[in-house]
């Protein structure tokens, strides 16, 4: 046998190894082992769920007074377009070497996830640049985009004279400072988008220094500043769905949530007024967070296995979902936020965002708060929810406490 092909055939017969060492679940099932089992150490991992459950949100379960009792129903044009439902208790699972060693609560419970639907927003975006919809990332947005047409029924009821000198479309990228815009720069949320999608204007979310002074500032150059924007998030959802020409949901159930193995409760909303025509088909462009309702709802085990594919980054049981590479640029610091990645994923490498945690750590995070933490050095995946944000940090260090 010659060496070069005895070389290959060793090199392929060690990562079949290595792979059958890798565990997956099957839907609706998720081996666990006890901690013991695993070399864990019992009482602190115990420990860890205590604090979890003692650590509960104080904010109401019922998530519209929530909503209103904080800072989003304060803001202009705050109250919620999308659905939104009252949340369960403090629960969460983790994940060790591909194992459930530990669950609290109720993981079965559909709740909103709020901005971790990031993530599945800018994994839709991976999915399109590898299936050739998107030449590069780097693109300018501008050029893929055909006018925007709504679904408003209720036009049907008004005189064609009274609007005969507006148009019925829009467009997402027609100003010249929206032209400027790539997809890097929406996915790093530092296009600083100018406009309204769905009744919310761009200068209305967290106007911190007051809706008058964020009206008449200028625009910043794109990439140069970054702010977290759902207004701009919908943006994208919206330009995607344009260029796939069906709904994400149907996109991230085909070529993710399915082959995970994800259950059939997850749902992906969007808002009561984000409806276009596409194709001839009413489609509804979905929410990247649950910051005015909707969004991604779905159980902490469907959290779990999203979480376990991007510590695998992007491959599941012998197939690769998500390219590597777009895991790899998910994880690369936005050149104006070092913290912050493609979204939503946190990053970890100056150990701000969770000091106990190493470096290489990441995080999809959503308010409530909804953690997904993401250890590849420890092999560890943690699903916690409804736990206050500044509470996560040391949740995760008892748990790598009892890894020791």
């Amino acid at each position: 046998m010659k060496k070069p092909l005895f070389a290959a055939l060793f090199i392929f017969a060690l990562s079949s190894t290595l792979f059958a060492q890798t565990y997956f679940p099957e839907k609706n099932k998720w081996e666990s082992k006890s901690p013991e089992s695993m070399g864990l150490n019992a009482s602190k991992l115990k420990a860890a769920i205590d604090f979890a459950i003692a650590h509960e949100s104080q904010e109401d379960p019922n998530l519209k007074i929530a909503h209103y009792e904080g800072g989003f129903g304060r803001e202009p044009f705050g109250y919620p377009v999308g659905p939104m439902k009252t949340r369960g208790p403090a629960s969460g699972l983790i994940i060790y070497k591909g194992y459930v060693v530990a669950q609290w609560g109720e993981p079965d419970r559909v709740d909103l996830t709020f901005s971790v639907a990031k993530s599945f927003l800018s994994t839709t975006a991976g999915l399109a640049v590898e299936a050739g919809l998107i030449d590069d990332e780097k693109d300018l947005v501008y050029p893929y985009m055909a006018p925007i047409y709504p679904y408003d029924p209720s036009k049907l009821s008004i005189n064609k004279a009274d609007h005969f000198d507006q148009d019925d479309t829009f467009e997402l990228f027609d100003t010249p400072h929206n032209r400027t815009i790539t997809w890097d720069h929406l996915l790093r949320q530092t296009s600083d988008w100018e406009g309204s999608l769905w009744g919310k204007p761009d200068w209305a979310d967290r106007p911190r220094e007051g809706a008058k002074e964020k009206r008449a500032r200028p625009q910043n150059a794109p990439g140069s500043v970054y702010e977290y924007n759902d207004t701009r998030v919908n943006v994208l959802a919206l330009a995607l769905m344009n260029i796939w020409r069906k709904p994400l949901p149907s996109v991230l159930k085909e070529k993710i949530m399915d082959p995970i193995g994800a259950s059939d409760t997850w749902r992906w909303t969007g808002y009561e007024n984000s409806f276009v025509i596409i194709d001839g088909l009413i489609m509804q462009s979905v929410s990247g967070g649950s910051h005015w309702g909707g969004g991604m709802m779905l159980s902490a085990w469907d959290q779990a296995r999203f979480g376990y594919l991007t510590m695998n980054n992007g491959q599941w049981n012998g197939k690769q979902l998500i390219p590597n590479s777009w895991i790899e640029k998910s994880k690369t610091p936005t050149p104006a936020n070092q913290g912050y990645g493609f979204m939503n994923y946190f990053l970890n490498y100056d150990q701000k965002d969770i000091p106990a945690a190493p470096e290489k750590a990441f995080s999809h995070i959503g308010a409530g708060t909804n953690m997904i933490y993401v250890d590849q050095e420890n092999d560890l995946v943690i699903v916690a929810r409804w736990i206050p944000g500044g509470d996560k940090n040391e949740l995760v260090r008892l748990v790598l406490e009892s890894l020791k």
